[in-house]
């Protein structure tokens, strides 16, 4: 499946939508961190996140909920794996050797990252 990328501000709305599963656009405003921008832009973002396929619309009573169609981890994987083919030509290695050389993570959280994979115990956040 072909996913579009998401803007910056569809994301942050996407999280909310991902974190509260079935939602309204007033439950997703609630959600946002301060200053909250305005509902009509929330919905408005809703409406793009629907027409992209991310959302599902359902009526109820007078106004929709909405649910994820596509599932977080669909999403990271799909971009992640894109990002590391145009930018580090498709190695995983050569990204994380980037980002130890820029101080981005350090040895210790290379090693834990090393003993959780080791262990089978990587939950992928």
């Amino acid at each position: 499946m072909k996913m579009e990328k998401l803007s910056i501000q569809e994301e942050e709305v996407m999280r909310c939508v991902w974190q509260l599963g079935r939602c309204t656009i007033k439950g997703v405003v609630e959600q946002l961190p301060q200053p909250t921008p305005p509902y009509t832009t929330v919905a408005s973002i809703i409406g793009n996140l629907k027409r992209k396929g991310y959302v599902a619309a359902q009526r109820k009573g007078n106004g929709f909920e909405y649910e994820p169609v596509v599932k977080e981890k669909d999403y990271k994987r799909y971009f992640v794996s894109g990002f590391v083919r145009d930018y580090f030509k498709n190695s995983f290695r050569d990204m994380v050797s980037f980002f130890a050389q820029e101080e981005k993570i350090s040895s210790d959280e290379l090693k834990d990252i090393i003993a959780e994979i080791e262990s089978g115990d990587v939950s992928g956040a």
